[in-house]
């Protein structure tokens, strides 16, 4: 890299990063922080529905950009300005308590929901109330760990570009199509005229998951909808899915959280749809 001057904690690149902790920012710039080397190398190798890369510019410390020589070589490569900075410009931007040296700022990336309609899914995780940006993080990287097409999250849910939902995501999402802020009702219908089951996810649900998997009925294109941390769905939510479906509990625990509710049900579906796709 050669030895640049870093870049002073009072430029105007690091103030424009820095405003974009705030969601307003972030909407009107269309843009935000990914920070970490998971994230920002994921990010460098991203390229929008136009080719365009996702990875606008980066800010280094000497000691990581020497750590992670393979990361900047790469964030240079898409074209993004490569900011070296010391620490105490990661710590004014970062929304960590201990930045790992390295911040990305990327373009907006989220899907039209029309498009993830014509694709076809056959796995769809809808986040409707969830409010938690670390929750949904966890979740759209539970959907992408079970292989998922996609992940929508509707207009009562959190901000997907959360820096916390960012990092708690940890790097999935850049790996699946994300839509936001579509209506529950619409993301339902739009599934359902799609060919998709609509599963509602709730503790209290009148179906048991393993008799859904003993009766063969989770094997087709589906869509787990999944509801708020503290309250779950609310009834309308609910009333909308084609069957309420609680994960039992064996043991003597009184709940699972939102996160681990959804990989078990993402997974099941994911099973069924296998073991389906083999007979």
């Amino acid at each position: 890299m050669g030895t640049p001057e870093l870049i002073s904690p009072r430029s105007p690149r690091v103030t424009a990063a820095r405003r974009l902790a705030k969601r307003a920012f972030r909407g009107k710039e269309r843009r935000f922080i990914a920070e970490g080397p998971q994230a920002v190398r994921e990010a460098a190798a991203h390229r929008g529905d136009g080719g365009e890369p996702t990875l606008i510019e980066l800010f280094t410390t000497v000691e990581a950009a020497e750590r992670y020589a393979d990361i900047v070589d790469a964030a240079r490569a898409t074209g993004a300005r490569v900011h070296l900075a010391p620490d105490s410009v990661l710590a004014e931007v970062s929304q960590t308590v201990t930045p790992q040296g390295l911040l990305g700022v990327c373009r907006f990336l989220d899907s039209p929901f029309e498009e993830i309609l014509r694709a076809r899914p056959r796995l769809v995780a809808v986040l409707a109330h969830v409010r938690d940006p670390g929750n949904a993080g966890t979740v759209l990287r539970c959907a992408d760990a079970a292989g998922a097409d996609a992940v929508v999250l509707t207009d009562a849910s959190v901000d997907l570009y959360n820096p916390k939902s960012v990092r708690a995501s940890v790097g999935s999402l850049f790996h699946l199509p994300v839509a936001v802020g579509v209506p529950v009702e619409q993301a339902v219908q739009g599934l359902r005229d799609a060919g998709v089951r609509i599963l509602a996810a709730d503790g209290a649900g009148e179906d048991d998951l393993d008799d859904e998997l003993d009766a063969g009925t989770m094997g087709g294109p589906t869509a787990w909808v999944f509801g708020n941390e503290a309250w779950g769905l609310p009834a309308e939510t609910r009333a909308l899915a084609d069957a309420v479906v609680r994960v039992p509990i064996h043991g003597k625990a009184e709940s699972l959280n939102l996160a681990t509710a959804a990989a078990v049900c993402l997974y099941a579906s994911a099973r069924a749809q296998r073991v389906r796709g083999t007979c």
